[in-house]
């Protein structure tokens, strides 16, 4: 699995099933906002059951009702068609219970 150039991401992220994720310092990322804690602390989980699935491992941030989550490859330290597919299962998991 290679690394994608940045026109590619930004052609992917502009795609539309992947709206308000953006390309920043070699990863892609996206700010989730919820109505409590509680909300985002189980979008987490929904996330990390996703990402263990995947063997795939997003960063992620909480700060009360927000959520920060960045998504690259370590082992090509860049964004890969990997992150891509992931960042479309998180929009999935965010639609159907955020």
């Amino acid at each position: 699995m290679g690394k994608l150039e940045e026109a590619d991401i930004r052609r992917a992220l502009d795609g539309g099933d992947l709206l308000g994720w953006r390309y920043d310092r070699g990863e892609i990322v996206k700010n989730f906002k919820f109505g409590s804690f509680r909300e985002a602390i189980a979008f987490i989980d929904r996330i990390a059951d996703k990402a263990e699935a995947a063997n795939h491992h997003p960063d992620l941030e909480n700060h009360y009702n927000r959520v920060r989550v960045a998504l690259h490859t370590w082992s090509e330290n860049a964004v890969t068609e990997k992150d891509l597919r992931l960042a479309r299962e998180i929009e999935a998991v965010a639609a159907a219970g955020a």
